[in-house]
Parts: structure tokens; C-alpha cells; sequence
């Protein structure tokens, strides 16, 4: 990674003379600093210019806004000149893969990365945090892998025209964000706009939709792994003779390290090293985390659709419990799926039903989502905390509600990373 200079910039500007190049960029004036730019963007509620001088007071470098202050590169319209540059930026990197999907996206790039030994998109996905990662890392000479979530329509074409991917991959196709997006179609057509990169890659679950595209997965596929054994130490497979162990892992973490296999091998990567860099991948927190212990925790908590519910679901069957222990389900509300969300709950609520020994449902659809249903979290916890024994493997997972205050997430049972945080500190107990 660069230096970011002020001073030499690809679109015309005016620059303070005491503005300093800056090793990154920040949308986010809270994460401005002497090292960290700040871009002033416009807001949903209020504009990024409010936070300059803040950024300006915690040392930022320079401010790339409209105001005549201190440090300031001065432009028009911050944002059309951050994307500018991000176009800059991206088009000086060989290899740009750009990852979507209704599930397994984060996971993926994760894999991917660790596979080509690539720099990869952090958390957030959003336009802006992708620009600044193309400006921060787009001259280097190691593969770029970019996340690219969307939540409406039209998202998608502009996150296109931003990355411009040089491999398009669709991990899958479901129903999420359906308030926006309508229907799955929709999200089919829409996350489908990534496949107009130069190659494309489809999971196997997506395959149907994308009829024609190359597909990579087990069985019948395109680009097909051997012998795929899941169980409770994690996934183990064959890829071009290579074998593959993946601790502690399900089958959306395997379908992952095969895709980073697919692209190490059409970029010229060793693939020995690249499954041995896969082995150690960690996951963010949330995102199908096994936490052994007395009684074994999946955490899988950071967001939930149906068919993220499906597979979480899935992978807890492939759990065999200790001596008395039984597969528990814990699951809360998925967020923005329309008026079918009633229905949705409800298939997911009577897959669990087979998949766990017991399930458990908190929320607004708790009665849909579990055999046990409790209104709020802290009713939850009170129940679940007294049954849960050693042996157990218990699965949680839900929305986040990220944006919702604490008693309104514990009311409708999303952001359930607190039953999480309970149930390890109830198994120290054991």
C-alpha cells in the first residue's frame, strides 16, 4: 500500500499547501487520524462536511470536501471525485475478482483471498468503503478480492461500473432484502450484473439461474471437488489431487475453499500452498464461528436469510453430540423479506424441527422459527440457560437489526450475539 498523495491527484482540485499524503481514506470522521484521510460524502441524514473540522482536529492528513479549510482538497462533489479515483486506482491491478451473493459472499472472499494471496475488502461493502479500497490498494501488485452486497435496485450496475471485475463469481441466489428487491428473480437479475466481467463463475446453488455460466461446486459441476466428507472436525475434500481439510467448517466454508482453488488455478497459483493458506483461514465473528467447549457453540449470528438458515441448519445435523447431548436451534428473525416473511419463517421452523433434537424461536415469529417460543431475548435466556447441558451443540442465528436500539433488537430476537456471549459464560460453569 501506497502513500496517498494530495498533491498528485487524477482529477483537477484545489489543494491547501499543508496538506499531507495519507497511507488511507476514511468516510467515517471517527476513524480520521494522522495517518487516515477523511472524505466529507453526503449522508442519509446529514452531510460528511458537519465532521470536518473534527477529522481536521484529529490530525487527518488532509479532507477531500467542497470547504475552504485547512487541508482541504478542494472538488466539486466529493463523491463523483473519490469514485474517480477509485477507477484510477483499480484499473493499475491485473486481477480484480468481485464476489456477490444472497449467501456465503464474505465467506468466500475470505477464501478466495487466502488462496491468490490477495488483498481483500474488509467488513463494510458498501460504494464508498469499496472506492477506498481500490484507492488504497489498487496500484500493488497482488490480486484485489471485492465484495459487492446489494440491498436495492440499480446497486449492483453501479458497484459494476466502480469495480469493473475482471472475474464476476455468484456464490448464491435466495431470498434477501426482498422490501427492496421484490422478488427472487429480482435478486437473480440483479446480482447477475457481476457476470458481465470478463470470465464469470457461479455456485452451484445459483446454477439454475444462470444457465450457460460455469459453475464450481461438488458433483456435477464444472469446475467439481471429490469426495467431500463433512462432520463435526470440519470438511475435507479433492480438488485436482490436492487434498483439502478445512477444521471445524461446514459446507459453505468448503464450497469456499474450492471457488479459491478454481481461481489459484486459472491464475497460475500453486494450489498445495493455496489449500494450505485456506486451512487457516478464521472467519469474522457471526459468520459460522464453532466454539468447542463442555457443550459445543456455533455462532452464526452476524445476519440470517432462508436459505443462510437452511445451511446453517444443515450443518448442525452433520453434528453428532457428545453422550447425551442433543442438536439444539436457536434462531430469531430474518429481517426484509416482504410480505412472504410470515411463510419463510415458517419453512425454516419446521426444517429446524428436523435438523435439532430441540428449537427454539425468539421474536416476532418465534412460534414459526421454534417448538420452544419466547417474545424477548431475556425470556429466552432464562429458559435456554437452564436447559442447555453438556454435550450440547446449540446453533444460533438470526438478523442483526444492526441499526435498532438494544430493546427493540431483544423484542423482535434479532441480533442474538448476546445468547451467544451468555451461553460461554453459563459453560464456564459446567
Amino acid at each position: 500500500m501506497s502513500l496517498l498523495d494530495p498533491h498528485a491527484l487524477p482529477f483537477q482540485a484545489d489543494v491547501h499547501p499543508d496538506a499531507r499524503p495519507a497511507l488511507r481514506l476514511t468516510w467515517d470522521s471517527r476513524e480520521a487520524g494522522p495517518d487516515t484521510a477523511f472524505v466529507a460524502l453526503p449522508g442519509e441524514a446529514m452531510h460528511g462536511n458537519r465532521f470536518v473540522q473534527a477529522a481536521l482536529d484529529a490530525g487527518a492528513p488532509f479532507v477531500l470536501t467542497d470547504l475552504d479549510v485547512p487541508r482541504a482538497v478542494r472538488v466539486p462533489d466529493a463523491r463523483d471525485a473519490l469514485f474517480a479515483w477509485a477507477r484510477t486506482e483499480r484499473a493499475k491491478n491485473a486481477l480484480v475478482i468481485g464476489i456477490t451473493g444472497s449467501v456465503g459472499k464474505t465467506t468466500a472472499k475470505n477464501y478466495a483471498a487466502a488462496a491468490l494471496q490477495a488483498a481483500y475488502m474488509p467488513v463494510f461493502n458498501t460504494l464508498p468503503a469499496i472506492a477506498c479500497f481500490l484507492i488504497e490498494y489498487g496500484a500493488q501488485a497482488a490480486p484485489l478480492v471485492v465484495e459487492m452486497g446489494i440491498d436495492r435496485v440499480g446497486e449492483m450496475a453501479q458497484l459494476v461500473d466502480l469495480v469493473s471485475p475482471d472475474v464476476g463469481i455468484v456464490t448464491s441466489i435466495g431470498a434477501a432484502h426482498l422490501e427492496a428487491l421484490g422478488t427472487v428473480e429480482n435478486v437473480a437479475r440483479e446480482k447477475g450484473l457481476i457476470l458481465n466481467a470478463s470470465r464469470a463463475l457461479v455456485g452451484t446453488q445459483a446454477s439454475s439461474y444462470y444457465p450457460g455460466v460455469p459453475s464450481y461446486g461438488f458433483e456435477h459441476n464444472d469446475f467439481a471437488g471429490e469426495h467431500l466428507q463433512l462432520d463435526a472436525d470440519g470438511a475435507r475434500f479433492v480438488y485436482q489431487g490436492v487434498q483439502v481439510t478445512l477444521p471445524r467448517a461446514a459446507r459453505v466454508q468448503a464450497e469456499a475453499a474450492l471457488l479459491g482453488l478454481v481461481l489459484a488455478q486459472t491464475a497460475g497459483t500453486e494450489l498445495q500452498g493455496a489449500a494450505q493458506r485456506m486451512a487457516n483461514v478464521e472467519v469474522p465473528g457471526g459468520r459460522y464461528r464453532v466454539l468447542p467447549g463442555a457443550f459445543t457453540i456455533i455462532d452464526d449470528t452476524y445476519n440470517a436469510s432462508p436459505l443462510s438458515m437452511f445451511a446453517a441448519l444443515n450443518a448442525l445435523a452433520t453434528h453428532t453430540p457428545a453422550a447425551g447431548g442433543r442438536r439444539i436451534s436457536v434462531l430469531g428473525r430474518m429481517l426484509e423479506l416482504g410480505a412472504a416473511e410470515q411463510s419463510l419463517h415458517a419453512d425454516v421452523g419446521e426444517y429446524a424441527g428436523e435438523c435439532a433434537d430441540l428449537s427454539y424461536g425468539v421474536g416476532q415469529f418465534a412460534a414459526q422459527l421454534g417448538e420452544r417460543a419466547y417474545a424477548t431475548v431475556p425470556e429466552l435466556l432464562d429458559a435456554l440457560l437452564s436447559e442447555v447441558q453438556a454435550g450440547d451443540v446449540v446453533l444460533v442465528k438470526a438478523s442483526r437489526g444492526i441499526s435498532w436500539t438494544p430493546e427493540k433488537r431483544a423484542a423482535e430476537g434479532v441480533g442474538l450475539d448476546t445468547v451467544v456471549t451468555a451461553l460461554l459464560e453459563r459453560r464456564k460453569q459446567l
